[in-house]
């Protein structure tokens, strides 16, 4: 499109983005209903990263469904309400909605995956909204390990950072109607920052976002 359209005139809009698994045993398989677990929510970690790059161009992209269907932020059985790991993904990355992209430089381990490919461990994205607070996500796709991430601040003037985490023990993990907390954000502390360098340590498989102060 930027061959085409170098002046940004016409967006791109990406319709019914997400996971498509197998239906959950015992319900009507043509209404496409399946749990919802952690690897669901880095699939919208990923996939919101990427949107967030490119801005510019894309501006609309819709998960499909939103509730009870594929890859919901919310499941409903009669009066009964569950929300998804999905769904708090959005709710962590909703920090990012309305304000400016601040372009990210990242460096860290590579994983070796399917087709001879590599891909990054960590990925991020970050922003500064219109009160000036910058935010940053980031989602450590190593399922076994830790990721330490340093960043520089220089020019921020921030001397502390407030986040919250979302992770689980395994990726399978989900929330039911039984247990609906078992997936959920909890406060990340594992921050530090000295002299414009901020230091992070990201859980395995860990989705993170913080504010800078």
């Amino acid at each position: 499109m930027d061959e085409y359209d170098p002046q940004k005139n016409v967006a791109l809009m990406l319709d019914e983005w997400g996971t498509w698994w197998d239906t959950e045993p015992g319900t009507n398989p043509g209404h496409l209903y399946q749990q919802n677990t952690l690897r669901d929510a880095f699939v919208a970690s990923l996939s919101f990263d990427i949107f967030h790059k490119y801005t510019d161009r894309l501006k609309m992209a819709n998960i499909a469904q939103i509730v009870n269907v594929l890859q919901s932020m919310i499941l409903t059985s009669g009066k009964n309400m569950v929300l998804t790991p999905t769904y708090y993904v959005f709710k962590m990355y909703n920090v990012h909605q309305d304000a400016t992209y601040i372009p990210l430089e990242l460096n860290c381990d590579m994983m070796d995956v399917r087709d001879n490919r590599r891909i990054p461990m960590v990925s991020a994205t970050a922003s500064k909204d219109p009160n000036g607070k910058i935010h940053i996500s980031m989602s450590n796709v190593d399922a076994d390990n830790a990721q330490e991430v340093t960043i520089n601040l220089s020019g921020t003037k921030a001397k502390k950072a407030v986040g919250e985490i979302l992770t689980s023990t395994n990726l399978t993990d989900y929330n039911s109607f039984e247990n609906p907390d078992n997936v959920k954000p909890v406060p990340f502390k594992e921050v530090k920052i000295n002299k414009d360098i901020l230091k992070i340590k990201l859980p395995a498989k860990s989705i993170v976002t913080i504010e800078l102060q």
